[in-house]
């Protein structure tokens, strides 16, 4: 039977956590297409992954409906997310599977997949609960998911409870831990940092786009409490909270951190970096849906603190494979940060059980065969 012809839909022409999991998803796909609501790096990306790319001629500057944005403010967009669903329409008509990797891109997909009678599968990479959406929002998410998609796909149980919660249908969903293959650095941190110019000294790194509930100012705080410990903040206000990233720069100044923190912009070599650095500092303020910067510390052989809030407690399986503070506790991060700093005896062990956990439980060739099967299976069905 010839291989299903996969129609790919993302909102957004940017790369963070999503899209590098899109990114990895596709490689089995070349000559698959891909439809983006935005231009930018993720349709190059994308291209370079040999699948043919289409960017809307309506989605420009979309970004504006947040995920908690009211009703009055998408009535004025609804003839451009319309003249989009009569994109994707078109698309899905040439193809055997709609595979949506966003909420913006489900809403709409969802919508054009019914009406081109084409199947849907939702990848939901977020908990869906009143922290991230708005009641509307969550509400026109379930629904159309128990109406339209065949299949959910989410990275980890947290996620799946929460659509469950809101009233979705248990049998759509697939958990699929996101998967990743990293090489191990083989230069010393040493040398890794003096490439970076990186700074000496104790030094920790967050790896996550600039957002409040990402927890980057719990980090400052903590930082504060925990003199000459050095930080390197990797990420960028990507979606609409440039605000927040002036917060910071603002709180830097206030605490007097200007000579210890380091804001190093969205960064390609994150792996590289996380080597450099003597531990790794995951502080969402709220539940993360996966967290693949856990994963990447972990295959990287790099000490992990992460809030104990989604599904950081299953990664680092109940904190035998890294540090869990509770979210917002600056106080228990700076305390946390100076014990891995101070390198006890059990921390080897833990690194290397946790370097076995990730090998085991999230590689990418296991992730890529779960959804390779899940998108045959949902063209069998139809077809």
């Amino acid at each position: 039977m010839a291989a299903p012809r996969v129609l790919f839909v993302c909102h957004t022409g940017s790369i963070s956590g999503a899209e590098l999991v899109l990114l990895d998803i596709v490689e089995p796909f070349a000559g698959q297409s891909a439809f983006l609501f935005e231009d930018g790096p993720l349709a190059a990306a994308l291209a370079g992954r040999g699948l043919k790319v289409a960017v809307s001629r309506w989605g420009q500057g979309l970004a504006q409906v947040r995920r908690d944005s009211s009703v009055l403010k998408v009535i004025p967009l609804i003839g451009r997310l319309l003249a989009i669903v009569v994109e994707v329409i078109r698309a899905a008509r040439r193809h055997d599977v709609v595979y949506a990797n966003s909420q913006k891109a489900f809403v709409l997909s969802a919508i054009a997949a019914k009406i081109a009678r084409r199947p849907l599968i939702w990848h939901l990479h977020d908990i869906i609960s009143g922290a991230h959406f708005g009641a509307m929002q969550r509400r026109v998410q379930v629904t159309l998911a128990n109406l339209c998609a065949s299949r959910a796909v989410v990275p980890s149980q947290a996620c799946a409870d929460a659509f469950i919660a809101e009233g979705g249908k248990p049998d759509l969903i697939a958990v699929v831990p996101n998967g990743l293959d990293i090489a191990r650095e083989a230069k010393s941190p040493a040398e890794v940092r003096q490439e970076l110019k990186l700074p000496a000294g104790p030094l920790v790194g967050v790896f996550s786009r600039l957002a409040a509930w990402k927890g980057q100012h719990v980090v400052l705080q903590a930082l504060a409490q925990a003199p000459g410990v050095s930080c390197i903040i990797a990420g960028d206000a990507l979606f609409g909270e440039q605000a927040y990233a002036t917060r910071l720069h603002q709180m830097i100044d206030d605490l007097g951190l200007g000579d210890r923190v380091h804001f190093l912009g969205q960064r390609s070599d994150v792996p590289r970096l996380m080597s450099a650095v003597d531990a790794v500092i995951h502080p969402s303020i709220d539940p993360e849906p996966f967290g693949r910067t856990l994963v990447e510390a972990m295959l990287a052989g790099v000490p992990v603190i992460a809030t104990d809030a989604g599904a950081a407690s299953d990664i680092l399986e109940a904190g035998r494979a890294g540090t869990l503070v509770p979210p917002g506790d600056a106080g228990a991060l700076a305390a946390a940060i100076r014990t891995v700093m101070s390198h006890p005896p059990e921390l080897a062990a833990q690194l290397t059980y946790a370097d076995a956990r990730a090998r085991a439980h999230y590689g990418k060739a296991q992730m890529l065969q779960t959804i390779s099967a899940i998108i045959d299976t949902t063209a069998g069905d139809v077809s």
